[in-house]
């Protein structure tokens, strides 16, 4: 059912049996008219059914479900209908009245009725298949969260390590190391405070933007200790990224991604640059890396896969991921619109 769905396959086939019985029904044209009218009349009927079914499905449906300017969405759809009565009206004069010569037809009301009821019964018709498949869609939405949630709480799981005992053993090494070692043992807390943040605080759905920028800040300054001179590493963050939540270490994968593929330059700066901003409900992240020219990242392997899927799940409608890969830079832009 998603391959009908993801190949618009079901579209196809609605049209292929809409056109199939409008050129069985009116295969005497053919007779009377000529094949070039026949043709003709079935563009003109199925064009305007087109037409109508589409404007309805695309943007008064979504216009209803947003339930802003209601009214306008609503006037939308008498107004299609008239144009279709009203456009194969002036068809049906020109091919029945004139070409084909039927007196009984040249007034221009005479198949409003039928032309009405037409476009009707195949709006209605379309819809209810398109709502259908809108909650079969979501439906499978729903079955495949819990199910990513489930496989994600059994990983969990099985990667559990006792925290007391892990913390306890931290605290060990932080007293051991000399007072004077500052660098070492402020090292040493970050660390503790990123395992910290990601047994205890990310069990939730969502998470506060201030921690998970206060993790992210933790896990770049880890990484520029492993980096020398040749490296610069930027991070920065706008002001406005506070009092909204996101799902826990959604972030992560792109700037682990950045160090991953980092290039290895000996006689220039190696870059990464990450940037985090909020314009009104539109957050963004920025990520730059210089690479090497001879590396194929692959559009960041499965790290990158895997988050695109997380976000899918999360933000379906209401995101949009930007990867490009050249000779020696990695760009990413996400772009989440919140809620």
């Amino acid at each position: 059912m998603e391959r009908l769905f993801r190949y618009k396959l079901d579209h196809i086939l609605f049209w292929m049996l809409t056109i199939g019985f409008h050129a069985y029904t009116h295969s005497g044209i053919i007779d009377q008219a000529g094949f070039g009218q026949f043709v003709l009349e079935l563009l003109v009927r199925d064009g305007l059914l087109a037409l109508v079914i589409y404007v309805n499905l695309l943007i008064v449906i979504p216009g209803l479900n947003r339930q802003k300017r209601s009214g306008i969405f609503i006037l939308l759809i008498p107004v299609t209908l008239m144009c279709y009565v009203v456009l194969k009206n002036f068809h049906d004069v020109y091919l029945y009245g004139i070409v084909m010569d039927n007196p009984a037809r040249q007034g221009f009301f005479h198949n409003t009725f039928y032309n009405f009821s037409i476009v009707v019964f195949y709006l209605a018709f379309a819809s209810t298949l398109y709502l259908s498949k809108q909650w079969y869609m979501q439906k499978e939405l729903i079955r495949k969260i819990e199910l990513e949630k489930l496989n994600t709480e059994l990983e969990y799981l099985k990667a559990q390590i006792n925290p007391h005992f892990l913390f306890n053993s931290l605290n060990t090494v932080f007293f051991q190391i000399d007072k004077q070692n500052t660098a070492a043992r402020e090292t040493l807390s970050k660390f503790s405070d990123m395992l910290r943040y990601q047994l205890y605080e990310c069990n939730g759905k969502e998470i506060a933007i201030e921690k998970e920028i206060q993790y992210l800040k933790n896990y770049v300054e880890l990484q520029r200790l492993r980096k020398d001179e040749h490296y610069d590493i930027q991070f920065t963050f706008s002001e406005e990224l506070k009092s909204f939540t996101i799902p826990p270490l959604l972030l992560l994968p792109f700037i682990e991604n950045a160090f991953k593929h980092v290039s290895h330059f000996s006689d220039r700066k190696n870059t990464i640059s990450i940037d985090l901003n909020k314009s009104g409900n539109q957050f963004q992240l920025s990520v730059f890396n210089t690479k090497d020219p001879k590396t194929i990242s692959g559009n960041g392997g499965i790290g990158l896969k895997n988050v695109q899927r997380r976000l899918e799940l999360l933000y379906p409608d209401r995101y949009d991921l930007t990867v490009v890969e050249e000779q020696e830079a990695f760009r990413v832009q996400l772009n989440l619109t919140l809620i």
